[in-house]
Formats: structure tokens, C-alpha cells, sequence
């Protein structure tokens, strides 16, 4: 077999669910992932966390795939560039909300009465709901005030996974949360 025949038989696999074929995909492009990402967005976290995603986003979406219209390595390429500007978009939003917030709230407002015991239960009823990965970043994140770093040492874990972790954990959180108030 030679190299096109051998990429053919890859993407054929990984077009039909072989995971073997994701493992393999994995490992051929991902280090191209992770550097592109890595020069476009300057941090090895978010770099990693793009990587992730893209293979995800690949995995999930491989049914579209078309190897009459691009070689599966232009294709992650593709998905790798979507991903990359996804996460500078997400850095924008964040940056504008900062702003928004410093310009709008005095250091007067920063100080706040603690929170009500019933909010602090609510919050921990909620956390207590995660799955247990989860569980340990959230609370090392907000009950320790650790950074994505200083979790991703303590728990063994990639720091791509750990903010994974935090963003999906607010999500759910955020949801359950306001079905909740809805229903009250």
C-alpha cells in the first residue's frame, strides 16, 4: 500500500466509527493541531483545549466528511482553524464583559455583603449533582481559588480537560439553576 492508499483506508475507517482509526488520526495530526493553535492563541492551555475540541468536533461530525472534496488532513485543518477562531471570539467576549464590568461597577459595589446560607446550599446541592471529576475541579476552583494550572498539577490532569470541566459544570449548573427559579 502506498501513503494515499493507506490515508484512503484511514479515513474510510474513521468515516465508518473505527476508534482505532481516531487513535491513529490522533496521533498523526495532532501535534499539527496543537501548533497551529498554539501560535494563533499564545497559550498551551487554550492550545489544548482547542485540540480537543477538534478532534471531538471531527469525531462527531464525521459522517460529513468527504474525501472526494479534501484529504482528511485538510479537513482537521479546517476544523482546527474554526476551533482556533472559536476560542478567540470566546477571548473577545470575555475581554468585553471585563470591560463593561470595570467600567461600570465602582470599588464600592466589589465589596458585598457574604452570601446568603441558603445560596451557599443551593450552590453546594447543585455541585453535589456533577459527576465526580467534575465535582473536584469546580471545588478547587472556587472553593480553593485555585487557577486552571494549579488544578491541572494537583488533579493529574490535562489543563484543556479542567477548564472542559469548569465551562460545561457552569453551563449545567446555570441551568439547573434557572429551571429551578423558573419553578418557583
Amino acid at each position: 500500500m502506498n501513503d494515499e492508499d493507506i490515508e484512503n483506508d484511514l479515513a474510510s475507517r474513521f468515516r465508518d466509527g473505527d476508534e482505532r482509526a481516531l487513535e491513529e488520526i490522533y496521533r498523526r495530526w495532532s501535534p499539527v493541531v496543537f501548533t497551529l493553535a498554539l501560535r494563533s492563541l499564545g497559550d498551551r492551555g487554550d492550545a489544548e483545549d482547542v485540540t480537543q475540541r477538534t478532534f471531538v468536533s471531527a469525531w462527531t461530525s464525521r459522517a460529513s466528511f468527504d474525501r472526494g472534496k479534501a484529504k482528511l488532513s485538510t479537513w482537521l485543518i479546517v476544523i482546527a482553524r474554526r476551533r482556533i477562531a472559536d476560542a478567540h471570539e470566546a477571548r473577545a467576549r470575555v475581554r468585553a464583559v471585563q470591560e463593561e464590568v470595570l467600567r461600570t461597577t465602582s470599588p464600592e459595589d466589589l465589596v458585598r455583603e457574604p452570601p446568603d446560607l441558603a445560596d451557599s446550599l443551593l450552590v453546594a446541592n447543585e455541585i453535589e449533582q456533577l459527576e465526580p471529576d467534575a465535582q473536584a475541579v469546580v471545588r478547587l476552583a472556587f472553593y480553593d481559588d485555585l487557577t486552571h494550572s494549579q488544578i491541572s498539577q494537583r488533579l493529574d490532569m490535562p489543563i484543556g480537560t479542567v477548564k472542559s470541566h469548569i465551562r460545561r459544570s457552569l453551563h449545567r449548573m446555570r441551568d439547573r439553576l434557572e429551571v429551578s427559579h423558573v419553578a418557583s
